[in-house]
């Protein structure tokens, strides 16, 4: 068997910088996409096209090998993108209808915390002492931008957004937890991710359509930043970035690919504040710098990440953590050595 080459620094931080800048950027994305777009039908559109052309793709460029997905398969990969798309981003997507889209990213970026506490909850795996730690200062971290709902430059926080936001995050963990510990996902990995957004993309388009958003879409009115930035999600936000962020996972140490986590909300908040103008005022920069210490703690502690079970079926994958990016399931996000490559599931946003 050839010895695999290892790749060049330069070949390793170009991609990393395009996992930073994009999946930071697609907070800015959903922002102007759902200007004109109602939130639920845009992001089940995004899903939907973006897990259709991956999986064509995968079918173009691999049906020599592929194996046909079992029931159980397609059922798991319908439920994992379920949580992850339709309740994940879904409440992304409708909350920065009142929130600014770095705040969203801060809260997001908590992923982490909501991964280690289900693992503790649904699979008895015990938390550390930082785990402990980097729970409750990114509690404490959401307190500051929460409560109370005014104060961030004199514009109030909407507590419904809030609160999706939130619970945003507590849904992609869950998904991450069963992706890692009970689903038996099709292989390979970008087959697996295409028809999880499938799944969800066809849940919020059908969500969509029962709260009345139906009524809201006129396609002659869509402005032309919100059809950019809806095609910038599908195209370079999930179907670009998803290939380039499976190849990190494969040829560079997990410490650095994590390193994610801490950059994609710093991207997320100068984005909304130079492009949309969002304020960023000293809370805000408060709640930021605790929030990404929280990350720290917890993803250098290894409870991030939730293993994998379920026998051969059950290949090792990425879950879900901050902003667009995943989180690969390792015991030990401290460990340099190379990964090995994983299957990337459908990030955050």
């Amino acid at each position: 068997m050839a010895q695999q080459t290892k790749p060049s620094n330069v070949a390793v931080w170009w991609r990393l910088t395009v996992v930073y800048l994009v999946w930071g950027s697609t907070y800015l994305g959903i922002a102007l996409a759902i200007r004109s777009i109602p939130p639920l039908l845009m992001a089940g559109f995004r899903f939907s096209a973006a897990g259709l052309l991956l999986t064509l793709g995968v079918l173009a460029t691999e049906r020599s090998t592929l194996v046909r997905p079992s029931r159980r398969q397609l059922a798991d990969a319908a439920a994992v993108g379920i949580l992850l798309a339709a309740v994940g981003n879904g409440l992304v997507s409708w909350g920065e209808q009142t929130v600014p889209s770095g705040i969203a990213a801060l809260l997001i970026a908590l992923v982490p915390a909501w991964m280690a506490i289900w693992s503790r909850l649904a699979f008895g795996r015990r938390l550390t002492r930082r785990t402990a730690l980097g729970i409750a200062v990114g509690l404490f971290g959401v307190a500051i931008l929460a409560w109370p709902t005014r104060g961030l430059g004199g514009h109030p926080l909407n507590p419904a957004g809030l609160a999706a936001l939130v619970v945003a995050p507590a849904g992609w963990a869950l998904g991450s937890a069963y992706a890692a510990h009970r689903a038996r996902l099709p292989g390979p990995a970008l087959l697996a991710s295409g028809l999880e957004m499938l799944a969800g993309g066809v849940v919020l388009v059908a969500v969509g359509l029962l709260a009345g958003e139906g009524r809201a879409l006129h396609l002659t009115q869509i402005a032309a930043p919100s059809l950019i930035a809806f095609l910038y999600l599908v195209l370079v936000g999930s179907v670009l970035t998803y290939t380039v962020y499976g190849w990190l996972l494969g040829h560079a140490p997990i410490s650095l690919v994590s390193t994610y986590a801490y950059v994609n909300p710093v991207v997320a908040v100068l984005l909304g504040a130079v492009v949309l103008g969002e304020p960023v005022s000293p809370r805000v920069l408060l709640a930021g710098a605790t929030i990404v210490a929280a990350v720290a703690l917890i993803v250098r502690s290894g409870s991030a990440t939730l293993g994998t079970t379920g026998g051969p079926a059950a290949h090792e994958r990425g879950a879900v953590a901050a902003g667009e990016a995943l989180t690969p399931t390792r015991p030990d996000l401290s460990d340099d050595r190379p990964a090995p490559a994983s299957s990337p599931q459908i990030a955050s946003d």
